[in-house]
């Protein structure tokens, strides 16, 4: 009997069959599935208008637009379930203890401290650590997530606590994102003499959203104007209600500064704990957990904070973090002291991975390097397979008007980003006056004050946005991350360029000439005066490499201080050069700009033209 044509090719037909293929998969392994040639995959995919090589990684839609013509059901496999797949090949159970009921111990409770910006958070965990980590954090934020530990008395038994500090509640919900359950409590932050503000009502549904019990700080309670009643007040619209009005959120007034009832806030944070959840793990299984931060330290290479979960964790151990692995080669509490071993709900910071994992990647602990390298290897390839697959070029403000031509979308999608409240704000209110017509919609996703970060990037992947930078930068690896999902970030200094611009793209009359392209950046690690030509920046090149007469901008903390700099002078020691590289340092003089600081980010850039479509 004849086999069906199928797009005019002959190929055994499917009768509804389920096919699973992970993100990322490729008409070779659909073709594996099902048994078939995949060169006639490839000979289908053309007759339906697609050009795809066999070994091409392809779009969800695309596998599901094969399967539908060749009458199979084509279901994409969840990364959570690929990832308990691949370790289910390797006999290893993620996120169960072993042992069962008997072999639980009781661990600390794991607690973020959370809450809208300069209402003390990080003043709060400066008091229960006792050390002043504001005086080296830039501007008093918090430039990094870290975690620590400390201890309480609670009816004369000694009880332990470990807090995550995050640089805010978007890091807590990226993690919360990529299926990590990091937090057990949060603590929320609310000055008594400011009240709720906006980002404490963000801070609130991201801690609802992860389902946990919620105990609030209400802090400055020594200042003037607080009112801690008003506070509680506020708070039951939110279905907070305080134990002293009959519900079971407990509010504790406190001074971070004079270190007032801080005693009092952790015994709540221990009984809130007590009370709602049952905080037990295995402490004598192989170790498993969640990475909460990584980076590349230039002396001791890939670092990463973990939190044990569930095991404990030893020096020389083999573990597997996200898609890096490596054998313990050391391990370091919150104080910076050598340890050998780290048991549930103790944070660690690790030495001896190869590669710097993500934030909120779980971690395990393998027998063999052998297994460990294999796992990573797998994962590195399958993320590097879905992420093959999702690279479509996304809609730019050059090609808004030949999108909206082929009916592609009706509105254009924008998040804000800018250095001060006020300027977002008049920014916004002007592009949704902009009269455009009816043949498309102005959105604005999302504004906020600082840089522009991954989070920001994240959602304009998922909703085809352009991104606007106010006089602000992008920060850490979202510059990256925009380039690698086409993202298309603008960056403004004068609002009614962002006007113009934004009216032209959506009129069609946007004609690109000239763009900015990074040359390199340059950190400052040290000034030096001088009587003839003022201040000179002793840098370290972070990236690209840095030329005589470019332009230059200096941003700080990031966010533009100058811009339209030129770097007039490049010095390697005493000689005068044309340009320094990557990982060298020298000496910049940015001509009569002089207000520069040690940690400062000189940033070169030059106008390139750029071919018109």
């Amino acid at each position: 009997m004849q086999a069906p044509s199928v797009g005019g090719v002959m190929l055994p037909r499917g009768k509804g069959e389920t096919v699973r293929l992970s993100r990322g998969a490729s008409l070779t392994d659909f073709a594996e599935k099902i048994n078939a040639n995949p060169a006639s995959l490839v000979q289908v995919m053309f007759n339906l208008g697609e050009m795809v090589t066999a070994t091409q990684s392809v779009s969800d839609e695309t596998l599901q637009l094969l399967g539908d013509e060749m009458n199979y059901t084509v279901q994409i496999v969840s990364p959570e379930e690929e990832d308990r797949e691949l370790l289910e090949s390797f006999d290893i159970e993620f996120g169960e203890d072993e042992g069962g009921e008997t072999a639980l111990a009781p661990r600390p409770p794991v607690v973020t401290v959370m809450g809208h910006v300069d209402h003390g958070k990080t003043r709060l965990l400066d008091a229960i650590r006792k050390t002043n980590v504001i005086e080296g954090e830039a501007g008093g934020i918090t430039q990094h997530i870290g975690a620590y530990q400390a201890s309480t008395e609670v009816n004369g038994e000694e009880r332990k606590i470990t807090f995550i500090d995050t640089p805010g509640h978007e890091a807590f919900t990226a993690m919360r994102a990529r299926g990590a359950k990091s937090t057990d409590i949060a603590i929320l932050v609310v000055a008594a003499n400011d009240g709720v503000m906006p980002q404490t009502v963000e801070a609130l549904n991201h801690a609802k959203a992860a389902d946990v019990p919620i105990v609030v700080a209400v802090n400055k309670i020594d200042v003037e104007g607080a009112d801690p009643t008003k506070v509680r007040g506020q708070l039951t619209e939110y279905g907070l209600v305080a134990e002293e009005y009959g519900g079971d959120t407990m509010f504790v007034d406190i001074s971070a500064r004079q270190g007032t009832n801080i005693d009092e806030l952790l015994e709540a944070v221990v009984l809130t704990a007590d009370a709602a959840l049952d905080l037990r793990a295995n402490p004598d299984q192989d170790a498993q957990g969640i990475a909460i931060e990584a980076h590349l330290d230039r002396g001791r290479g890939a670092v990463a904070t973990v939190l044990v979960q569930r095991g404990t964790l030893r020096v020389g151990e083999t573990m597997v973090v996200g898609d890096a692995y490596g054998r313990v080669r050391a391990m370091l509490d919150d104080k910076g002291e050598n340890i050998k071993e780290a048991g549930p709900s103790t944070p660690v910071l690790v030495l001896g991975l190869t590669n710097v994992p993500g934030a909120g990647d779980n971690f395990l602990v393998v027998d063999e390097d052998r297994t460990a390298r294999q796992i990573a290897e797998k994962r590195a390839a399958r993320e590097r397979n879905a992420a093959f697959a999702k690279r479509t070029r996304r809609v730019s403000l050059e090609d808004l008007d030949k999108v909206l031509k082929a009916g592609e979308v009706q509105q254009l999608n924008l998040i804000i980003k800018g250095d001060a409240s006020g300027s977002v704000e008049a920014l916004e209110s002007s592009l949704l006056q902009l009269d455009v017509g009816e043949e498309v919609d102005l959105r604005i996703l999302h504004r906020g004050v600082g840089a522009v970060t991954e989070t920001d990037i994240d959602l304009a992947t998922g909703s085809d946005a352009i991104v606007i930078g106010f006089n602000v930068r992008a920060e850490g690896r979202a510059t990256q991350m925009a380039e690698r999902e086409g993202v298309d970030v603008r960056y403004y200094s004068v609002i009614y360029q962002v006007i113009e611009e934004i009216e032209a793209a959506l009129k069609g009359m946007l004609k690109p000439e000239y763009e900015e392209v990074e040359l390199g950046t340059a950190e400052i690690r040290e000034i030096f005066r001088s009587s003839k030509l003022g201040n000179i920046a002793g840098v370290i090149i972070r990236s690209g490499e840095v030329r005589r007469n470019s332009k230059a901008r200096v941003v700080r903390d990031g966010k533009v201080v100058a811009e339209n700099l030129t770097i007039e002078g490049l010095r390697r020691f005493k000689d005068d050069v044309t340009e320094i590289r990557e990982g060298f340092e020298g000496g910049i003089n940015l001509g009569n700009f002089n207000d520069i600081k040690v940690d400062d980010v000189i940033t070169t850039y030059e106008m390139r033209e750029k071919p018109r479509a």
